[in-house]
């Protein structure tokens, strides 16, 4: 009935399979859970320890296929026809979790549960990174409902039905970090399926402090220009509102002014957003003038 399939790297993942099959086993359904190491260096001796727990398989993939190519994988050898995709870096938030998602395991269905954040976490060194989960991802069932056209499909923490995952898949020509998931959701749109949206989030743990949070957002930027460079992806100018903007820049002249401004202010900006409170808008500001500066590199 359902395959229970995460993708890890470097991550310790027996806590988060070890609640997950228990709330599986004691729902009395066909279940398997499947973590799969995508080049992992670190605790994968102590992730095998899952295998001990009835149904659960660990496998390691000796070199890192990227984030697209280990779901496939995932759902390649998934044995049910019902695919629950998890984070490793997540944690369980209900004693209900599994229950909620079986009662969309009888037909073919997209059904993302939804992202928290610990409210007691407070450490600064997390601050940009808390700002951002909690004012954009943790959002209730009927503010993702809202919002799709303009978000961002996320992998964190959704069920999928096998024959509707074969139709689309993850695209692996994508190797750099971030969007696979971008690219993933808007083919589920553009195939005219509904994503259902309920609440039954996850709590995100695995957090990066704000020098590590700014990097990879510098990272998923620069691919998000690169893969809307390629011209296989069109659509991006209009489902991303960052790249939305930039166009219209492009076409005022100013990106050239405002990659100069970056140099000028990055350090600033970079401070700002590490204080205690960082602003979202300056955060998508920085973003912006990262985006001008990148177009005119080769």
């Amino acid at each position: 009935m359902l395959s229970i399939l995460i993708p890890t790297y470097n991550h310790d993942i027996t806590d988060l399979a070890t609640g997950l099959q228990k709330q599986a086993a004691a729902s009395g359904i066909d279940f398997e859970i499947v973590v799969m190491e995508d080049g992992s260096t670190r605790e994968v001796e102590k992730n095998n320890a899952i295998t001990t727990m009835a149904n659960c398989r660990h496998i390691v993939l000796e070199n890192n296929v990227g984030r697209s190519a280990i779901r496939n994988k995932l759902a390649d050898l998934a044995r049910f026809n019902h695919l629950l995709f998890i984070d490793c870096d997540a944690e369980i938030n209900s004693a209900n979790y599994i229950t909620k998602y079986l009662a969309f395991c009888h037909k073919n269905n997209i059904v993302v549960g939804g992202t928290a954040y610990d409210p007691l976490e407070q450490n600064p060194q997390y601050s940009l990174r808390l700002t951002y989960g909690r004012k954009r991802e943790a959002r209730s069932a009927i503010e993702r409902s809202k919002l799709l056209k303009d978000q961002n499909f996320a992998t964190f923490n959704f069920l999928i039905s096998k024959e509707i995952f074969n139709q689309v898949r993850f695209d692996e020509s994508i190797r750099g970090y971030g969007h696979e998931d971008t690219l993933f959701g808007h083919q589920l749109r553009a195939s005219g399926y509904q994503i259902i949206h309920i609440d039954n989030p996850l709590i995100h743990k695995g957090l990066d402090n704000n020098t590590d949070f700014i990097r990879k957002t510098e990272e998923g930027t620069r691919n998000l220009y690169l893969l809307y460079k390629t011209g296989n992806y069109p659509y991006l100018a209009n489902e991303s509102k960052l790249l939305k903007t930039f166009t219209r820049l492009q076409k005022t002249g100013l990106t050239r002014l405002l990659a100069f401004k970056y140099d000028l202010i990055r350090k600033a900006l970079v401070q700002c957003l590490s204080t205690q409170h960082p602003s979202l808008l300056l955060y998508d500001t920085y973003k912006l003038l990262f985006l001008c500066k990148t177009s005119l590199q080769k």
